[in-house]
């Protein structure tokens, strides 16, 4: 299974690992590929920045060593994302939407509202 990870579950993953379960975990260790949106790179970098969460300074230059490879945002996702249905109004997270549609990925996450637009999901 090759996943996308939710902004949150990148944080749960690398920051604060006892917010996910033990299932959770082994099935993200089992995954055969990780990917991350370059989109919750910005959605974090800006709560950090608004004072809002607290991140090691080395953790983008980590998701190399972490197999987690980073997704852009190509001008098909861009359209994609804007033409969903609007089940969910947050732009990160319908972005992170339109690219695993685009790509076949299962998303981790712990939004419920992902799955209204029928993308696989890995609950976390």
């Amino acid at each position: 299974m090759a996943l996308l990870l939710d902004s949150n579950v990148l944080l749960w993953l690398t920051v604060q690992p006892g917010k996910l379960e033990a299932r959770t975990l082994q099935q993200i260790d089992a995954s055969a590929r990780l990917f991350l949106s370059v989109v919750s790179i910005w959605e974090l970098e800006i709560k950090v920045h608004a004072g809002k969460l607290s991140l090691p300074t080395d953790l983008w230059d980590e998701l190399p060593g972490l197999a987690i490879e980073v997704i852009a945002v190509l001008q098909s996702d861009a359209i994609r994302a804007a033409r969903l249905p609007l089940h969910h109004r947050d732009p990160f997270d319908r972005m992170i939407i339109a690219q695993a549609l685009a790509r076949g990925l299962t998303v981790a996450t712990r939004d419920a509202a992902f799955a209204f637009y029928g993308v696989p999901i890995l609950r976390a």
